[in-house]
């Protein structure tokens, strides 16, 4: 923003007048205190989520199509009806226990592909649907059974900016380790530059939920986007868990204020060894007040695969970040 205006300034790139090495850079070791990343991480895990669940991306899910997933150990299929609504229940056909997500979808009614039994997403004998959610970005299930919490009538969905209004897109990842790993992980803003050089440099944490223990438990961080070379995008970012198994992102001062990054940690069945593995879910959902933003939204199916592809190698990081701290919690190893 333009101080004396406060009206966006034309270009939001700026040019780094002494850009800092990577090794010379601060050190952020001492601030990253295990114990505030750690209790800040049990506030989470102790915030209602209503047994709700993110299962995918509403595009995932066109009409006609089956969607299906083991969160934790519970099989579940997803479709859309005749309307377009979402539809879930158990993934195993009552009949015999064919596996629902092969199944085709016809006229908006789940057809078993063994036998011909058909759901239309109403209680069938032996089969339950389960209640869903599709918020335009996310898909959610409620699993009472699973989650043991006071259910809600719908997910905690973060605000965020209206899907007309913004180009948004869902990056999806899976790794070895538990959902609070990855939610570990969204709580340590401190490792951005050193951990992701290529993406973010000039970090710094202004505000943790230390300094401010009766505010919304947020961290504050001004940081840089890198575009190339010398070139980034300053702004400040506040990080914040609505849920446990949520970290989600919001662009407060600076280019694409709005803007927000959720993050989504879904427990999936565990691998062949016994590990746990967890989906992440990242929804991005970019807005901006420049007139020149609607040029971009019609661009829109050409950025999302560029957004998906720069999520995706900041993931391929922290989901090792994720994966290593579980097994040194799992190993009795864990300093933290």
């Amino acid at each position: 923003m333009s101080p004396a205006t406060g009206r966006p300034r034309r270009i939001p790139l700026r040019l780094r007048s002494a850009p800092v090495p990577w090794e010379r850079q601060a050190p952020t070791w001492r601030d990253a205190k295990p114990a505030l990343i750690a209790q800040a991480l049990k506030r989470a895990q102790n915030r209602p989520s209503g047994n709700w669940y993110v299962i995918g991306a509403s595009r995932g899910l066109p009409p006609g199509r089956t969607l299906g997933v083991t969160v934790g150990s519970t099989e579940v299929v997803a479709w859309r009806d005749g309307e377009g609504k979402l539809r879930a229940g158990p993934g195993a056909c009552p009949h015999l226990g064919a596996p629902l997500r092969d199944s085709p979808v016809r006229c908006g009614t789940l057809v078993c592909h063994w036998h011909g039994l058909a759901l239309d997403g109403g209680p069938f004998p032996g089969w339950e649907p389960y209640p869903a959610f599709d918020d335009g970005v996310l898909l959610w299930v409620r699993l009472d059974g699973l989650g043991q919490e006071p259910p809600s009538d719908r997910p905690y969905v973060p605000a965020r900016p209206g899907v007309r209004e913004a180009v948004e897109t869902v990056y999806s990842g899976v790794g070895r380790c538990e959902p609070e790993d990855v939610v570990a992980n969204r709580l340590d803003p401190w490792h951005g530059a050193w951990f992701h050089p290529y993406s973010f440099v000039d970090l710094t944490v202004t505000g943790t939920p230390a300094d401010r223990p009766d505010d919304d438990d947020g961290f504050t961080v001004d940081v840089s986007f890198k575009v190339a070379g010398r070139l980034v995008v300053p702004v400040r970012a506040r990080f914040t868990a609505p849920e446990p198994r949520t970290v989600v992102m919001h662009i407060v001062e600076g280019e694409g204020a709005g803007s927000v990054v959720e993050t989504h940690a879904t427990p999936l069945a565990p691998d062949a060894q016994g590990r746990p593995r967890t989906a992440v879910t990242e929804a991005l959902v970019a807005a901006s007040d420049r007139r020149g933003f609607a040029v971009a939204r019609a661009a829109a199916p050409l950025l999302r695969p560029l957004m998906r592809t720069s999520a995706g190698r900041l993931w391929r990081d922290d989901l090792a970040y994720a994966e290593r701290r579980w097994q040194l919690r799992d190993s009795g190893q864990f300093p933290g």
